[in-house]
């Protein structure tokens, strides 16, 4: 790093599970801050953050919404990032651009697990971060049993930063664990000193030495002092804080209720004293990257109905000023964003995130350079898709514009994917979940005037046979004036194992059918194997031309051709037909305490149990490994969040095609009418 940045800026994600509260907090930072003058309520629509559409149609937030205030001469940018599961990979981008994480939970313990791929992420990237329990106002637990219940999920250790003062159920203050001094929150003002509260001295006793034996882990000196009863000066406690914070090593924890502004000021404090400097955050991920050009990492990007494409970038390094090219594209406007609102800069130096104007073809995640050499920077991992819906155009004539608004679509959120399927021949759009796919529906319809169709994708069933067929005799012969058509072929059918697809060889001795014809035998067989008698397309099968006979005048590769299809028609008939259908491996992975249910999930679809064990780097979590037919696939995920409280996940991969039990083949051929093709799942 050649290059020193000023120290007056921060930028922190708000992150943590569905209904935390995160957009809450972050009007009243804003409103503490004196970024806006009133606060707004998602229940009302008219926050900052959640301002997007789809998120006020759905009183939650679908997309990454940035906002900037300024607090004691520094410059903070606070990302408010979903919550959902079904949106993560919007959060995990932010991530991987900020200085630091609020993570916003609520003080219920059986919502608590809701965090631990959250953490897992955060301390995978060793992005620094602290907890804000909100809603201490509806705590079910005693604050000692919030700390330990957050314990068990993070592999960082916990330590309290503030011990919350209670008075029935209403948080009515807080004691500050560095210099212990007791504080009483009013209603729109800065808490007030307040005395020790003695019946509170026990229990912030024993926080607070858990939280100093925590960061003695990593300070010697302040392990000496504890050992000999000396107390720590508060400028100590404060440097370890920081230090270990700035490290992922520890993870400090606070309480308020956003609502009411409670907690909110003591928080962006600590930010602001302890977070680390976005040159620390540069340092650490630009560790292997030479040179001093203007260098910029794709946060997020975003389609305006006014303003066209907008990406949202983290400045790793350098200076950006208006109209500088990076990757080969001249950016349009500078804006440092406030919710949907912008306000357009000339420039901005390393450690700003802001959004810039019509980078055509740079999508999120991209690395962005001056400089024409390819620069690789972490990213996060992109999420598999796990939930798919076909999609037809309610107008026929907008296929032609779906492609370009897909492209879009998927600029704007990389968790998408979309696919002509080779054997359907459906365009199915894939994603994290229903809610998830309803979204980008919403975006086509709204923003690219697209309204949609859609229906669960068709299983892509097969057909083989199960036994073998030989000499089926096909005989084409016709007559229309002038030259007729004949054809006459011999044919061998028999099964092949599974996998092995089609196999066409001839036996043709004495030039009984004429070499030049043969080509056409084939093509014969194959077209007819492309829609077999079920309705599906059909595999493992073997077919051999042993015989056959021609007309010097009559015969040509066409009528062959036919010949063979009469051919297939009797001799498949014959060979028992039997519905294949796709099998999936999957891997599964789920809390330990929900393993059991997900096993009984599993086996409920048709599942065969492969094994399970622990999870690697995942304490408390199994992996489960099973294959599971494709029709019983496509609610999948939805019962498998609902079982686990939102946090199992699943990887899966074709694996191998299998014989559709008879009852259940029955029901496929009857729901296709014995000829077309559907998802036989009810």
């Amino acid at each position: 790093m050649n290059e020193k940045v000023k120290s007056g800026s921060r930028n922190v994600a708000i992150v943590g599970p569905y209904l935390s509260g995160k957009t809450t907090l972050l009007e009243s930072l804003l409103f503490v801050t004196g970024a806006i003058s009133r606060k707004g309520s998602v229940k009302d629509g008219n926050t900052v953050g959640d301002s997007a559409n789809e998120s006020r149609d759905r009183h939650m937030s679908v997309e990454v919404s940035a906002a900037s205030t300024e607090y004691n001469d520094t410059r903070f940018t606070f990302l408010d990032c979903p919550g959902s599961v079904e949106f993560a990979q919007e959060t995990y981008n932010a991530l991987m651009g900020v200085d630091a994480a609020i993570v916003v939970c609520e003080p219920i313990r059986d919502r608590v697990l809701t965090l631990a791929p959250l953490f897992k992420f955060l301390d995978d990237w060793e992005i620094p971060h602290l907890v804000f329990v909100n809603k201490m106002d509806r705590a079910n637990i005693h604050v000692l049993e919030t700390l330990h219940a957050l314990k068990a999920v993070s592999s960082r250790p916990l330590v309290a930063h503030q011990y919350p003062i209670m008075q029935g159920e209403q948080l009515t203050g807080f004691i500050d664990m560095v210099s212990e001094q007791a504080y009483q929150y009013h209603p729109g003002a800065p808490a007030d000193p307040i005395p020790f509260p003695e019946h509170l001295k026990q229990e912030e006793h024993t926080a607070r030495a858990e939280m100093l034996e925590a960061l003695a882990n990593f300070d010697d000196h302040l392990l000496e002092e504890l050992l000999e009863d000396i107390e720590p000066p508060q400028e100590e406690i404060l440097k370890d804080l920081k230090l270990e914070l700035g490290a992922d090593l520890v993870v400090p924890v606070f309480f308020g209720v956003a609502e009411q502004d409670y907690g909110v000021r003591p928080l962006i404090e600590a930010l602001l004293r302890e977070a680390p400097e976005p040159e620390t955050t540069a340092e650490h991920r630009l560790k292997n990257t030479k040179g001093n050009t203007p260098l910029a990492q794709v946060l997020k990007t975003y389609y305006t109905p006014q303003g066209g494409k907008l990406s949202l970038v983290r400045v790793w390094r350098g200076k950006l000023t208006d109209g500088i090219v990076f990757n080969g594209v001249r950016a349009g406007g500078i804006y440092r964003l406030m919710g949907q609102q912008q306000q357009s800069v000339n420039e901005v130096g390393a450690g700003e995130i802001v959004a810039l104007s019509r980078l055509e073809g740079i999508k999120t995640g991209d690395i962005i350079s001056t400089d024409q050499q390819a620069i690789e920077l972490p990213k996060a991992e992109q999420l598999e898709p796990v939930y798919a819906l076909a999609i037809t155009p309610e107008k026929r004539n907008d296929e032609v514009k779906l492609s370009s608004a897909i492209t879009k679509l998927l600029e704007e959120d990389p968790s998408l994917a979309w696919e002509q399927h080779g054997d359907t021949h459906e365009v199915i759009l894939w994603g994290q979940g229903e809610i998830h796919l309803q979204v980008a529906l919403d975006r086509l319809r709204r923003k690219y005037n697209l309204p949609m169709t859609t229906h669960l994708p068709q299983v892509p069933y097969k057909e083989t046979i199960r036994k073998p067929v030989a000499s089926v005799h096909g005989r084409y012969k016709h007559q229309s004036g002038g030259h007729g058509q004949f054809g006459d072929v011999f044919l061998d059918i028999k099964p092949l194992p599974r996998g092995e697809g089609f196999n066409f060889r001839e036996t043709i001795v004495g030039g009984v059918v004429p070499k030049q014809y043969i080509p056409g035998v084939e093509m014969g067989v194959r077209e007819f194997l492309a829609h077999g008698p079920l309705g599906f397309p059909m595999v493992d099968v073997a077919v051999t031309l042993t015989n056959g006979s021609y007309h010097t005048v009559d015969s040509s590769e066409q009528a062959f051709k036919q010949a063979a299809r009469l051919a297939m028609q009797t001799g498949i008939s014959q060979a028992q037909p039997t519905l294949l259908e796709p099998i999936l491996r999957v891997q599964v992975i789920t809390p330990s305490e929900f393993t059991s249910k997900v096993l009984q999930l599993l086996s409920g679809r048709r599942g065969q149990i492969l094994g399970y064990e622990g999870k690697n780097d995942w304490s408390g979590w199994d992996n489960v490994s099973a294959y599971l037919p494709q029709a019983e696939m496509q609610n999948f995920i939805v019962e498998l969040r609902s079982l686990t409280l939102g946090v199992g996940s699943f990887h899966w991969e074709y694996d191998h095609l299998q014989e559709v039990p008879e009852k259940l083949a029955e029901r496929v051929l009857q729901t296709n009418g014995n000829g077309g093709n559907g998802n036989g799942h009810k």
